[in-house]
């Protein structure tokens, strides 16, 4: 005879133990990887603080490109 157990165990894990690899695809599988074929969110950002930095305005195609990346929308 068979029986399904189901429990709920708490583990404390420290996520440095983990490559940045696996990090990633664990992100990706859930559909919370903000990356996009040609430019990557942090490239994005990188890009919209620089020109914030300079005092420039026009980062808005980049701040497109993120809230397209980030949750799929054109604004």
């Amino acid at each position: 005879m068979y029986r399904t157990i189901t429990t709920e165990v708490e583990v404390d894990v420290d996520l440095g133990d983990f490559d940045t690899e696996d990090l990633l695809e664990e992100l990706e599988s859930r559909g919370e990887l903000l990356v996009d074929g040609s430019h990557g969110a942090k490239d994005l950002l990188n890009a919209i603080w620089l020109k914030r930095r300079m005092g420039r305005t026009d980062y808005q195609t980049e701040l497109d490109q993120l809230i397209y990346t980030g949750i799929g929308r054109i604004v």
